[in-house]
This record gives structure tokens, sequence and C-alpha cells, in this order.
């Protein structure tokens, strides 16, 4: 197998984000079919049961195809799935050359898609831009290798650390480039999670503005999931008007009086273990995991936030830092809970990105223990 960097992989890359958010449990995955050197193909990956990124580049190219060059950003598939494998249709249309900037971690994928290209004496190029190929597919290399889904923490501070007033204001601590971007965000990934507090307190809508999605396609709105064991969430909260659906994880047994209340309401129920009220977070991810929700955007509140960390199940963060000062001992700060008892105990951020969105400042990065 060789490497070489393949000059069109960045063009790959850009189509792969064009399908973030339209593919869900499938990875999102561009493909740029090159021959002497010109574009003759391109494509992304379309929603689940249709053409992934490689056939329909081979699509665009046609006959432009036998002999080209074909870099995409994902190893392709080579078992029959809801779709034929992508290996049979490069061989078929006599694509000469495969760049690939990661190997597919799905089990039945990973390392035989390219071996099958190489028995049909296609050359293989491994590996380049392959730390941004993963981060495209970050979700779906968690779910594929463990079941569960990728949970990014999102919260917006003050410059000292407060995310709401001793009264509870926080309307609006993030700028509107901020909320701008968090829209956006919210457009490629498959839920949202708050804690009952949050609706209570904010009455969120927790749904993604802002336009019908890239390339004026429409997308369903993420999935709502509300943490409230003991089912304190009002029925008469926004986010029971908005288009898409609303889970409620909720500690059994839940009385039948709460099950109609919230049915009616539009809600579907997860009931769940809890202690005292407090929900199986670990529990909620398994069986969020087995309805194929691959991403979780967590929006809050703070006893929410400190649950998870404590429980070692946030992947990434993502953190606006607004240019303000709050202050005040009762005003409340990002992440509740437990915490740590020792520093060298505290989570820490690696591959950690910094850039400034409008007037605030953007932290993000994984999380690690130290």
């Amino acid at each position: 197998m060789l490497t070489q960097p393949p000059e069109f992989m960045g063009c790959a890359l850009s189509l792969a984000k064009l399908a973030l958010g339209y593919t869900s449990p499938n990875p999102a995955v561009g493909a740029v079919i090159v021959k002497e050197g010109i574009i003759v193909g391109l494509g992304y990956t379309q929603p689940p049961g249709s053409a992934h990124a490689e056939v329909m580049a081979l699509l665009q190219a046609g006959e432009k195809a036998r002999g080209a060059t074909m870099y995409v950003s994902l190893e392709p598939c080579c078992y029959f799935g809801r779709t034929p494998p992508c290996t049979q249709a490069i061989i078929e249309a006599g694509i000469s050359e495969v760049h690939v900037a990661m190997l597919d971690p799905n089990p039945l994928v990973s390392g035989k898609g390219l071996e099958e290209l190489e028995k049909a004496e296609i050359k293989i190029y491994l590996g380049e831009y392959e730390e941004k190929a993963r981060e495209i597919n970050e979700a779906y290399i968690k779910f594929i290798t463990t079941g569960l889904p990728f949970v990014t923490a999102k919260f917006a501070m003050s410059l000292d650390g407060k995310i709401a007033t001793r009264n509870g204001d926080s309307k609006w601590i993030s700028s509107d480039e901020a909320r701008k971007y968090v829209h956006n965000l919210r457009h490629t990934i498959d839920a949202i999670m708050v804690g009952a507090n949050t609706v209570i307190i904010d009455n969120p809508r927790l749904t993604a503005r802002g336009g019908c999605g890239k390339g004026g396609r429409t997308k369903l709105q993420p999935i709502r999931v509300i943490v409230d064991g003991k089912g304190r969430t009002p029925v008469s909260a926004q986010i029971f008007k908005q288009p898409g659906k609303t889970i409620i994880a909720i500690a059994k047994p839940t009385p039948k009086k709460k099950v109609r209340a919230f049915t009616e309401a539009g809600a579907e129920l997860m009931e769940l273990s809890s202690v005292e009220g407090i929900i199986d977070l670990a529990e909620l991810m398994a069986e969020i995991g087995r309805r194929q929700i691959t991403s979780i955007l967590v929006e809050g509140g703070s006893t929410l936030l400190g649950y998870l960390f404590d429980q070692n199940l946030v992947d990434k963060v993502v953190i606006f830092i607004s240019p303000i000062i709050i202050g005040g001992e009762k005003a409340k700060t990002p992440v509740g809970g437990e915490g740590v008892s020792r520093i060298m105990e505290s989570f820490q951020l690696k591959q950690i990105r910094v850039e400034k969105i409008g007037d605030d400042v953007l932290v993000s990065g994984y999380v690690s223990r130290r």
C-alpha cells in the first residue's frame, strides 16, 4: 500500500462537511474524481438509503471515470447494506487510483475495502489529512466502535465564569454571531439535550434555525432530549410546539398521570433507572445509542453538565467566553455536579482550538483526564 499526499483531498473533505447532519447514522463522506489534472466528478453522501459519495461522483464523471483518480475522505464500503458496495462501483467504473484520507473503523469495512480495490489492481494512497477526516466523522467513529453517541458540551459564560446573574438572568451572554454559530452546529447533530431546569427557567425552543440547511436542502430538526427524572417539565413549554421529536428521559416507574400528560403533549417517554430522581446517565446514553442517535449537543444546565462530567460522559466541549463580568457568589457557573477533589484529577482539553466569534472567544477541544 503506497502513501502519497493527494492534491485534491481538501476538496473531498469540504464536500464531506456538506453532508454533515444529513447522513446519520452513516458517515459524512466526500469524493472527487480527477482525470489529467481536471475534476470530472464530485459527490457527497446522500441521506440513509441513498447513494454514497463515491457513487455520486462516479455518476457525474460517467465514462471519464475510466483511468481516472478518486480522492475520498473515508475508505469505500465493501458490503451490501441499504446500498451496494462502493468498491464494486469503483472497480466497474475503471478507476485506476484511489486516495483515502482514513480507514473506516466499521468492522465490516476496516481495511477490507482497500484490500478489495488492491486485488483489482487499483493503486491505493492512504492517510493524507487523516486528522481532519477524523474530526468530520468524530461522532460516527465513536458510535460505530462503541454503540454510544458522541457528546459535546456547549455553554456560554462571562469572563468570570458565570452563566447567569444571581437572579437567573442569562439573555444574552453570548453575541448574535455566537448564537448563529450554535444554530449552524445544531444543523449538524442528531440531538440536543438539556435538563428540566433549563426548560422550566428559559423555556427554549431547542431548534436549529436560520434556514433549511446547506445548499437549500431540508433537514429534520434535531431530536430534543429532556433529562427530567421527576417529570417536572411543564406541558405548556415551547419545546412541545416545535417541529420534530421530543424525548423525556424520566425515572421509572412513571405515574400514569404524567405518562398521559406528556404523551398528549407529543413527547415520547424514555423510562430509566434513577437514584432519588437522578437519571442513570450511562443507561440513558446506551439507550440513545440503541436508537442510532450518534451525536448529542448538551446545552445545559449546570447540574446536568456536572453529572455528565462526573461520569466521564463528555467527549468534547464548545465554550463561548463573553467579554463581560457578572460577579456574585450566588451566580451560577457552567458545570455543577460533584467535581474533582484534586487539580491533578481535573479534565483537560486536547487539540484545543481558539477563535473569535463576534465579540466572543470560542474555545473548543476534546476532553481527557490529566
